[in-house]
């Protein structure tokens, strides 16, 4: 009996955090706010791996990295690819990535010293994958072969310039072909897949699809303390922002999995910065650093977006572009990423990381029909029974509606009854709406389109401004109800 011992490090969404920031955790019901993550630390856990595990450690990366933060937009995801670098992963998977359109990510890709898998990508044009599917890899005197998935929301959810050319599929139809490849003819004797898909979409893809024996999964941020097993699949998910690590220690055993043990590794005050990817993250943050840490405000509650129907960061931000745009009624997407701010100073990084991509403030006049439809939709592509039928996200961010509904109904029929300023909302009713990006309100809704000359950012800091705790003008505080 031939016996290996295999180890897979694994972080997923970390959306560009570099540094140490803080992170939410429940404790009871209760948040708290620990200063978890960053590169420095993450390299210095993946060092002191490979020195316990030498030539048996596997370390990648689910994709939403190069897109989340300010350093990270306003360099298109350049900045990070020294940092991501010298991680030494062995390959990673995509989704914000496609931020800035299909051509810039390719000539990104083309920097990194891991490739970039994609088995679900395609061109419309030639029916050609942009990325190859999977790699190849020997660890632990092991042949493993690893399929990435980027996310499949790309040209269904997401701005349309993300996908301009490509088409995505989920990739359970093309992975049973993959998987007995690399087998048959690669010699592969473990099949890593390395997803973007979603937990609920890839725990339904493990059931649908024979021969997987670990799931790497992302984009939805789960915390999973202990692996979910389908089908013969480990599944294991590591939070988001870098704040946690997983670690899959697998004993192998004539090509099967005979035990395995899991870590979700807080990335925490314990791990020693790493003096090379510390002086190299430096290099990113400090052109932006004073700016940066300006303190423009204050809040006695903590903002963030770790709950689903509504978030304190996100009713900061529609009562900002509520204001900005003078409308009662506001809507933004319901969006994951985005490090929690504590109760105390607000800088303009914190601004920066409740909407990093600055669009401006827009308005739009929408029926009443439309808003019921508009949320509908909403609703079905969070909640649909068919994990497959998910896209992401959590419920869009409503300021302005109470709606009444039932989340059990089926499509279409959820919503019991929806109220504008506590009148019922009538259907040939127009209400005009503050909202920032197309996934905010999708293009297909409304008339009267059009952007206004503040940004969401600009927006925030003048909402700021505009509740200030006294005529001394020091910096204001808000508190969200």
């Amino acid at each position: 009996m031939t016996r290996s011992a295999l180890t897979i490090l694994q972080i997923n969404d970390t959306h560009g955090y570099l540094e140490p920031h803080p992170e939410l955790v429940w404790e009871g019901g209760e948040p708290s706010f620990p200063v978890l993550g960053g590169y420095a630390r993450i390299a210095s856990l993946f060092e002191a791996v490979r020195h316990e595990r030498p030539n048996s450690v596997l370390t990648l990366d689910n994709g939403d990295t190069f897109h989340g933060t300010f350093p990270a937009v306003y360099s298109k995801g350049e900045a990070l690819v020294a940092p991501v670098n010298a991680l030494g992963l062995d390959a990673m998977t995509a989704h914000w990535e496609f931020a800035w359109g299909p051509d810039h990510f390719r000539q990104l890709a083309q920097k990194l010293k891991h490739p970039m898998l994609a088995i679900n990508c395609y061109e419309k044009a030639s029916g050609k994958r942009p990325f190859p599917p999977s790699r190849l890899l020997e660890r632990a005197g092991l042949r493993i072969g690893v399929i990435g998935i980027a996310a499949t929301i790309i040209d269904k959810s997401m701005p349309p310039h993300f996908s301009t050319g490509l088409r995505f599929t989920i990739g359970d139809e093309e992975l049973p072909g993959e998987i007995e490849r690399l087998r048959r003819f690669e010699g592969a004797e473990l099949i890593v897949v390395l997803s973007h898909l979603g937990f609920p979409q890839d725990a339904k893809l493990a059931s649908l699809v024979a021969g997987i024996d670990v799931l790497l999964s992302g984009h939805t941020h789960n915390r999973l303390e202990h692996p979910v097993v389908v089908n013969g699949a480990l599944i294991i998910q590591s939070g988001c922002h870098g704040s946690f690590v997983g670690r899959l220690d697998l004993d192998i055993a004539d090509r099967k999995i005979a035990r395995f043990a899991h870590r979700l590794i807080p990335v925490d005050e314990s791990l020693p910065s790493n003096p090379t990817m510390n002086a190299l993250v430096e290099s990113v943050m400090a052109p932006h650093r004073a700016m940066l840490s300006e303190v423009v405000g204050s809040t006695l509650v903590g903002l963030h977006r770790n709950t689903i129907l509504e978030s304190p960061m996100d009713e900061f931000l529609l009562a900002a572009i509520s204001k900005a745009a003078n409308a009662n009624i506001a809507f933004s997407n319901g969006w994951r990423y985005g490090a929690p701010i504590p109760p105390g100073p607000i800088t303009m990084n914190d601004l920066w990381n409740v909407i990093p991509t600055n669009p401006p403030v827009s308005v739009v006049d929408l029926t009443g029909r439309e808003l019921v439809a508009m949320i509908e939709e909403n609703l079905e592509n969070t909640y649909a029974a068919d994990p497959y039928r998910q896209m992401g996200g959590y419920v869009k961010r409503c300021r302005g509606l109470t709606m009444i509904a039932k989340i059990e109904n089926p499509p279409g029929h959820r919503i019991d009854r929806l109220f504008v300023e506590g009148r019922l909302v009538e259907p040939e009713t127009i209400y005009q709406a503050a909202f920032v990006t197309a996934q905010g309100v999708p293009a297909k809704y409304g008339r009267n389109r059009r952007d206004l000359t503040i940004r969401a950012v600009e927006a925030l800091r003048s909402y700021l401004s505009d509740h200030s705790a006294g005529a001394d003008r020091q910096p204001p505080t808000i508190v969200l109800s």
